[in-house]
């Protein structure tokens, strides 16, 4: 049995490669020592691209939306300078569609029932505007507080929006009227030799002094309101829906951040010469002087009733407020700015340019105005003339549905919203309902891209309040929303008694350039003239 003693495997002394050999020196330690930093740098890169496409097939969902997403940035190039006729494009391809742009993934809701879901959904939602907003306009500004925060801050507004109130800021708006619509004529007849100019960045000034005349009255010199005015664009460009997400040096957000600064340096100072001029015992002449007197005379009230003085309840304000330091007042008065400016500048825009259009619009606007004032065309203006203006009432809120300044309001989803039972939209994704589509309905509004104001006086369309989302609705809806109608009809009603015009149509008139808020493409080049 010797040659079993001796048996020794073939194998024992196998030499194996050292590919299949395990310990430190195997297989993967071998693809990782024949790996360089430049394959290192490409494989990261590649799994980064290939997470960045899941997650947005992921949240993508059953909606519609592009089949997979330019890595990273997404459709920011296109979207830096948007079409009007991709976006009718995006709402026609579903109520409920995507896109990704950066890092965010972002949600379109088309349809009115679903724009109204949203806006109506504040459990799920709050106002967003974009990532840069809240350096623009301050982290601690009021309209990025939610629920019962939100609520009772926005209480103490509502007063400075009543009728009684509306009518005080009358005599500061028609002041800057009378002021502009003689620059128009300067611009028409001296400077340019009755030759058409686009009035676009024109009305955007007007729109501008309009505003803070009626937010700070005489507190803001006219050097400080033209700077602004014209610095505003900057803000508009950096608050764009597709941006960079952060501040570069020399790039919008960073011009739009210097401008905003300006903006609240400028409106601080109102705040304290109006503080100082209220405590006085000064008049009311705007908004800024309506709200620091609410609060003054909140103050005097708790004080008495600290010192145990009896207080009779009629003293009692309706709303009891603190003193606001001077730049909360500031951040407040510009979301006042930051809410009217865009959107009465498109709306101006449109408006000059419609009349000029239509004949005989403007001439029944011209004669409406007339018998109001029975036939004083200098009589100014008040709150009983204003509302008894029905059909340039109907001219205005059918530019405003015809032309919507806003087309879409974003939110962010605070947590993961249900919009439909068969899609949740991840939090953190922005949601923004359209307004366009439900303004432009034909099952509502009868030739919808037809622009007809009777519809509002013998039409259906007052009862479509469900479609009339132009002012969004829910708790965030537009807290100035009469104020800005009152003033379009009180502008186009005082140019229509002192002024003709004339449109210089060219080919892209009717086209739509999208800069935040919607304006003619060729930006409204018009000639006026005095009219005697």
């Amino acid at each position: 049995m010797d040659s079993n003693r001796t048996f020794a495997s073939p194998l024992a002394d196998a030499h194996y490669p050292k590919a299949l050999q395990t310990g430190t020196g195997g297989l993967f330690s071998q693809v990782y020592d024949g790996m360089n930093g430049y394959s290192l740098v490409i494989t990261f890169f590649l799994l980064l691209v290939a997470y960045d496409q899941f997650k947005y097939i992921w949240n993508k969902g059953s909606i519609v939306g592009p089949a997979w997403k330019m890595p990273f940035i997404g459709p920011f190039l296109s979207s830096v300078n948007p079409k009007m006729d991709e976006y009718k494009a995006k709402w026609a391809s579903g109520e409920l569609s995507c896109v990704s742009v950066f890092h965010k993934f972002v949600v379109i809701a088309s349809s009115r029932d679903m724009a109204r879901k949203v806006f109506n959904s504040p459990a799920f939602v709050k106002p967003c505007v974009v990532d840069v907003a809240q350096k623009l306009l301050r982290p601690a500004n009021w309209v990025f507080l939610d629920g019962r925060a939100h609520v009772d801050y926005r209480k103490g507004l509502n007063g400075l929006f009543t009728r009684q109130a509306l009518e005080t800021y009358l005599p500061g708006q028609e002041e800057v009227y009378d002021k502009y619509f003689a620059k128009f004529l300067d611009i028409s007849q001296k400077e340019n030799g009755g030759k058409p100019v686009p009035f676009m960045p024109v009305f955007r000034e007007l729109m501008c002094a309009v505003s803070c005349r009626t937010f700070v009255g005489h507190y803001m010199s006219e050097a400080a309101v033209k700077k602004i005015a014209d610095d505003y664009y900057k803000i508009t460009a950096a608050l764009e829906l597709v941006n960079f997400p952060f501040i570069i040096p020399y790039t919008r957000t960073w011009y739009g951040k210097k401008a905003a600064d300006m903006v609240l340096n400028e409106f601080s100072i109102c705040a304290a010469k109006s503080k100082a001029r209220m405590a006085a015992g000064g008049d009311i002449t705007c908004i800024m002087d309506g709200w620091i007197l609410s609060m003054l005379n909140s103050e005097k009230y708790r004080q008495k009733v600290a010192k145990g003085i009896a207080v009779d309840d009629s003293e009692k304000p309706a709303m009891l407020l603190r003193v606001f330091s001077d730049f909360e007042i500031s951040m407040t008065i510009f979301t006042f700015l930051f809410a009217s400016q865009d959107a009465t500048s498109s709306a101006s825009t449109w408006l000059f340019q419609l009349m000029a259009d239509r004949p005989e619009v403007l001439d029944r606007v011209r004669e409406e105005n007339l018998a109001v004032r029975n036939g004083d065309r200098d009589q100014r203006f008040s709150m009983d003339i204003l509302e008894k203006m029905p059909y340039t009432r109907a001219v205005v809120k059918e530019t405003l549905r015809y032309r919507p300044p806003v087309i879409m309001v974003p939110y962010v989803a605070k947590k993961s919203f249900p919009v439909t039972p068969d899609y949740t939209a991840p939090k953190g994704s922005m949601v923004i309902p359209s307004v366009w589509p439900a303004l432009h309905d034909p099952e509502v509004y009868p030739q919808p891209d037809y622009f007809d104001p009777e519809r509002w006086i013998s039409g259906d369309a007052e009862k479509a309040v469900k479609n009339w989302l132009v002012f969004g609705t829910g708790p965030h809806y537009c807290l100035g929303q009469t104020y800005a109608q009152l003033n379009l009809m009180a502008m186009i009603g005082k140019a229509s008694m002192q002024l003709d015009w004339k449109h210089h149509v060219t080919p892209i008139s009717e086209d739509i350039k999208v800069f935040a808020t919607i304006f003619p493409m060729d930006d409204c080049p018009l000639v006026f003239s005095k009219r005697e």
